[in-house]
């Protein structure tokens, strides 16, 4: 239940990176994000015995049955130990979380909007646009799910609902609020215009311009002003 091919014990947890309390949306999560990442038809990173271990940890972690016994093999109690609160992380965390949320939103509201026929986003190229961490996504797409405002494709991919297009609508960010949770490279920026010289104005042929460039360049030649 627990062994991998290799014959030692395996902790699904940490294979996974999660919590031995992870619900099981978080668990969906990151064996879709693990399955694609060594997939043996990933040409990067495929790797078909790790793609078997996350697997088989799937097969445990999804099973409530197995997953109980797994818990109990692993030792886990999960009313026991000694909890703690966080502190001032949490308030920290607090004050990210919504302005976390309506970045997820806009992104998979953008998706749609230019992408209606492949309207979703993988929970990889969600974590690749954005700048914070899996746990951090893996707590806001538990609340926009719980909420109905995305939902899970059959690939385990994630897409904006209806209702979440009226809640982004209805409570409209700020680009202040939203742009600081997304990667610089994940934008679509235009390039910039070249900057003209000071004594250049947009109206000014560039005739005249390469006149005097030229004149700034040979001071002891006399050139006349370039006509057409």
């Amino acid at each position: 239940m627990s062994a991998p091919v290799s014959g030692t014990f395996q902790d699904h947890y940490s294979l996974f990176g999660i919590d031995p309390g992870a619900d099981s949306e978080t668990i969906k999560a990151a064996y879709a994000r693990l399955a694609e990442k060594y997939h043996p038809n990933n040409p990067v990173s495929g790797d078909a015995h790790k793609f078997e271990c996350v697997n088989q940890a799937y097969g445990v972690l999804s099973d409530p049955q197995l997953r109980a016994a797994f818990d109990k093999v692993k030792g886990v109690d999960l009313e026991g130990g000694n909890p703690k609160f966080t502190g001032a992380e949490f308030f920290r965390a607090l004050a990210q979380s919504a302005g976390l949320r309506a970045a997820v939103l806009c992104i998979l509201y953008d998706r749609r909007r230019v992408k209606s026929f492949k309207p979703s986003l993988s929970m990889r190229h969600l974590e690749g646009m954005l700048v914070v961490g899996g746990e951090s996504l893996n707590f806001a797409l538990w609340y926009l799910k719980k909420r109905a405002l995305v939902v899970y494709d059959d690939k385990s991919a994630m897409e904006i609902t209806v209702e979440g297009m009226d809640f982004l609508e209805q409570n409209r960010p700020t680009p202040e609020q939203v742009m600081g949770f997304i990667r610089r490279d994940a934008l679509v920026e235009p390039e910039p215009l070249p900057a003209l010289a000071p004594e250049t104005t947009a109206a000014e042929p560039l005739l005249n311009v390469l006149s005097r460039a030229l004149q700034r360049n040979h001071p002891a030649e006399e050139i006349r002003p370039l006509k057409k």
